[in-house]
């Protein structure tokens, strides 16, 4: 297992996915909390299709992709912010309408180009080769930027996430913190889409919380208990990839499909435990 371990960590390219996906996976199960409980956690997924069709148009503009996708990302998340709150366009409906028409524009724009070549299905499932030196650096940053922000502000995100006008009653700005947790899960989706995929990246926001809600329930609690959950997780996933010869992504995702049945009856287990307590008392 350890010469295994020091084989894999001996490429360059995977010990800089591995860097990448521990940040990126920390950074996704924190934001995924209080996504999935304000029910808005298929926000990741939609920002992930938008990421898709600006990493199209950067690849037809031969530019630095994670340039382009980065501004266009946060400004669909500030756009799907607006359109929710500010129309009769709610909620589920902005997202499918912005992720879907981000699809198509990117389809389109590469049918026009390229075609559908390697470089776009890397962008749709993820490849651990197309991470270069320049984006580990710019996820390095951004990655703790997010992070720095997250822990500065965590009591006002936290009132914000389980009552929204109690928080605006006590002198809390919500619609600046709702928008710093759609900036923030925009350029974490952007991070994530070259090494998860912008079909997969959503799984990093959403499988982390609800895994650590089925045993826990205080909300410090079910932050600590994502955030360690998804980083092993992802280590677990990248580890087995090598092994199998599988994809990172996918093999990530299944990972944190059974650690959430694990979790789940155990969960079930306690639940019957405590029932049978307080019906012997």
């Amino acid at each position: 297992m350890l010469e295994l371990l020091s084989e894999m960590l001996s490429f360059s390219f995977l010990l800089r996915a591995v860097a990448v996906g521990a940040l990126v996976a920390l950074c996704a199960s924190l934001l995924g909390v209080s996504l999935v409980l304000k029910r808005y956690s298929m926000i990741g997924d939609g920002l992930s299709h938008v990421g898709f069709g600006s990493l199209a148009v950067a690849t037809a503009m031969g530019a630095a992709p994670l340039q382009v996708a980065i501004p266009v990302v946060v400004a669909a998340a500030f756009l799907l912010l607006r359109l929710s709150e500010n129309s009769k366009i709610r909620g589920d409906a902005a997202i499918a309408l912005i992720s879907s028409g981000s699809i198509a524009i990117g389809v389109m724009v590469i049918s026009l180009t390229s075609g559908m070549n390697v470089d776009v299905y890397n962008y749709l499932f993820g490849s651990i080769l197309t991470l270069s030196r320049g984006d580990v650096l710019i996820s390095i940053v951004l990655s703790a930027v997010v992070l720095v922000l997250y822990i500065l502000f965590y009591t006002k995100i936290f009132a914000v996430t389980f009552d929204e006008n109690f928080a605006r009653a006590t002198g809390i700005r919500a619609g600046i913190y709702n928008m710093l947790l759609a900036v923030l899960t925009a350029v974490t989706v952007v991070l994530g889409m070259r090494l998860m995929g912008s079909l997969l990246i959503s799984s990093l926001i959403i499988f982390p919380a609800l895994t650590s809600m089925r045993i826990f329930k205080n909300f410090r609690s079910v932050v600590i208990s994502a955030a360690v959950t998804s980083v092993l997780c992802f280590f677990i996933g990248i580890f087995t990839s090598y092994i199998y010869d599988t994809p990172v992504g996918a093999t990530v995702v299944c990972v944190n499909i059974l650690v959430f049945f694990i979790f789940g009856a155990v969960g079930l287990i306690m639940s019957r435990i405590r029932r049978k307590k307080y019906a012997g008392l």
